[in-house]
């Protein structure tokens, strides 16, 4: 495995460079600062909002790419390098679809914040992890933003009681399991992969210059663009079986021991 020619890394968050407390490694921090004056740029890449993921890398928030909401906003610094948001009208029809199932809460993720209605007050401890800045509306119809995407919680598994129910819909929407927890629903042209291949497009960049790193579900397609794609030890089966390498768990600094390779 040749990394030499390495220009570009990009990761997933949850699972993957965080840990199971959800935080960023300090050792991660100081990788990054090595690759960067190697003139490597670092993408983060995550179902999260984008304000989520910069308060995870605030101390490089001005150096980095960040694909947010599972790649339907890419944003650099202060410029938007691609917005995909949800087609309206499907907004209603996934709201009336997910209220028939039991136990599920959704969520209404806009570009900068979430919102979340009466239901979904309970869980929000769980979720404010995700989504740190948010409105609670009574009623969904009161929301005028821009939706990027529905996030779809449910306290037990969201892969066993949502995706079946959702599966229906995947010609017309993107329909991810995300996490434990989690089914996100985008575009139909929104997901990592897309996003990943329009930043390399933006670069000039080819596939074998750059390096992914995934645990779930919604990284498979970014996988897919990159020869040197890693899944975590902790990874999905699915991700395994279509990433080409796999490292430690996210717990076992998975992401940085591969990183610390590129300095040597």
């Amino acid at each position: 495995m040749d990394l030499s020619k390495i220009k570009m890394v990009v990761s997933d968050m949850d699972g993957t460079l965080l840990n199971s407390n959800h935080e960023v490694s300090d050792r991660f921090f100081e990788i990054h600062e090595k690759l960067k004056k190697r003139d490597i740029k670092f993408m983060a890449a995550s179902g999260r909002q984008y304000h989520s993921i910069i308060e995870k890398l605030l101390p490089i928030k001005d150096d980095i790419i960040v694909i947010a909401e599972n790649g339907a906003l890419v944003k650099q610094q202060e410029e938007e390098l691609l917005v995909t948001p949800l087609v309206k009208t499907h907004r209603h029809n996934l709201l009336s679809k997910i209220n028939e199932i039991e136990g599920a809460h959704a969520m209404l993720c806009g570009k900068y914040i979430s919102y979340f209605d009466g239901k979904s007050v309970s869980f929000l401890d769980q979720i404010k992890e995700y989504y740190s800045s948010y409105e609670i509306h009574d009623d969904y119809s009161s929301v005028t933003d821009e939706i990027l995407k529905i996030a779809i919680y449910h306290p037990v598994s969201a892969e066993a009681f949502i995706y079946p129910e959702m599966m229906s819909l995947e010609h017309e929407v993107k329909i991810k399991v995300s996490g434990l927890n989690w089914v996100d629903v985008n575009h139909i042209n929104a997901n990592k992969g897309y996003a990943l291949q329009h930043v390399l497009d933006t670069y000039g960049l080819a596939t074998d210059e750059v390096l992914v790193f995934g645990d779930y579900n919604n990284d498979l397609e970014m996988l897919q663009v990159a020869e040197y794609s890693f899944a975590m030890a902790n990874a999905h089966p699915n991700v395994k079986k279509v990433a080409n390498f796999e490292t430690t768990s996210n717990n076992e600094f998975g992401v940085e021991r591969v990183l610390e390779k590129i300095i040597l």
